[in-house]
Formats: C-alpha cells, structure tokens, sequence
C-alpha cells in the first residue's frame, strides 16, 4: 500500500505488496523490490536499487548524492539487498566514477544513524553498528559486525566473520575471523563464539586459532609467518583466504596489542 501522503515518483519501479508510508520521497531512477516497508519521512533518491522483504525506517536517505568533491553528477548507484533493515536516521551513499555503486548485501542490518560512504561494499548479514562511519571505498566482508561509534578510514578492508568493538578507529586492515580492539586498533584473539554461531566445527577453529598464533604470537614479521603457515598448515579455505587477506593488504594489517 502506498500512502497518499507519501511522494512517489511515476518513473519509480515499485514491487509487489511494498508498503510505502507517509511523508516518504521517493525519486524517480529508484527500484524497489517486493514485500519492502519504506516508513515515514525516509529518502530514496535516484539511483536507489532496494530488493526485496527490506525495511527501511523513518528518516534514512538511501543513495544520496556521494560526499566526495570529486563527484561531478555521474549516474551511480546505491543498491540494498534482500532481507536488509536501515535503521532511523541511517544514510547509504551512491557510487562515484570511482566504482560505480555502493552495495550493502542481504541480511544486513544498518543501525541508527551509520554511515556507508560512497563506493563502500559491505557483504551479507553484516551488523553495522549505531553511529558508526565508513569512509568512502570501505570493503567489509560476509559476517563482520562493527560495534557502535566505531569509525572506518577510507579504502580500509574488514574481514569476514570479524568482531570490532566500539568506539574503535580502523585506520589499517582487519584480517579475517577475528576480534579487535582498543587504540589503536589490536588482535585480541579469534572471533570463537561467533564462528561457534556461525557452524564452524572445533577443528576449524583450532586451525584458525593455530595460524593466529603464528602470525602474531611467534615474534616473526608477517612475511615470515605467511611463509609459515603456508608450509605448516593444510591447504584450505580459511587458510588460503587468511594469507592472501593479509599479503594482498593495501593499508597494512592491524598489529597485536
């Protein structure tokens, strides 16, 4: 149902059953997918790709226009996957010619008031924290939850399964699978509960426990430890995806504390 209160362009894209509230704006060069709530005074702006069974509550602006200088009006996107809820207040910038589009996956949750700067990628079933801000050309992988407050330098790359506490500064990469920290940002130790929700068997997690162990614990710098792991640890996905998470860091990876 669409409320006649609300502002929808006639070149809007709307889906089936989506429930549109009043005072909501909805641009023109806008999809909505079906079965997605948009509530009272949110935003969407051109180009605003939103799929399916999403909430969208009052007063977020998804796709505005990205606050980069460099950004001169080129056609961009920001596109929100099945299942995402963005919470009152929470803004998703659009892309740049950089990229080209913002993407947040599905089964995300944007708490109240978050950030997702311009060209950021954030992967499924990420908790993005209340408040927290993620600079322009962020990358966070599946699984990652970034406690409240914490605030996100541009280009910097999240791994999956990653647990940031709040009130953090991520100047540097977070590797895969772990729990960080304090200032500034530290390993503190892998993400076990979390693997433990997430199915990850105890062998698994031994394993990752393990490679963690040599790459910040054996005094070796983390060519050497790469080197280390790849001879002493089976071939496997966790381990390939830990090494080259780390060898193929543009920033640098955060250190032990």
């Amino acid at each position: 149902m669409i409320s006649h209160l609300a502002f929808v362009h006639p070149d809007a894209t709307i889906g089936e059953d989506v429930n549109i509230d009043p005072f909501a704006y909805l641009a023109g060069n806008v999809v909505i997918g079906s079965g997605t709530w948009v509530g009272p005074h949110a935003v969407i702006m051109d180009g605003a790709r939103i799929g399916k069974n999403c909430r969208i509550f009052p007063s977020s602006v998804i796709s505005g226009i990205p606050q980069d200088l460099k950004f001169v009006g080129e056609e961009t996107t920001a596109e929100i996957g099945d299942f995402t809820t963005v919470r009152e207040g929470a803004t998703v910038n659009r892309g740049t010619a950089s990229v080209g589009k913002t993407v947040v996956g599905t089964n995300c949750l944007l708490m109240a008031l978050s950030h997702i700067g311009h060209d950021c990628r954030v992967g499924n079933h990420c908790i993005i924290g209340n408040t927290v801000a993620l600079a322009g050309e962020v990358n966070v992988d599946d699984w990652a939850i970034i406690s409240a407050g914490t605030l996100v330098h541009q280009f910097t790359h999240i791994g999956a399964h990653v647990m940031i506490g709040g009130g953090c500064k991520v100047r540097t990469d977070v590797p895969p699978y772990i729990k960080a920290e304090r200032d500034p940002l530290s390993y503190l130790g892998i993400n076990t509960v979390g693997l433990n929700r997430r199915g990850f068997d105890k062998e698994q997690i031994n394993n990752i426990h393990n490679m963690y162990r040599v790459i910040y614990q054996s005094g070796l710098n983390f060519s050497q430890a790469l080197e280390k792991v790849e001879a002493e640890f089976e071939k496997s996905e966790d381990r390939d995806y830990i090494i080259g998470f780390i060898r193929n860091s543009q920033r640098g990876v955060i250190r032990a504390r």
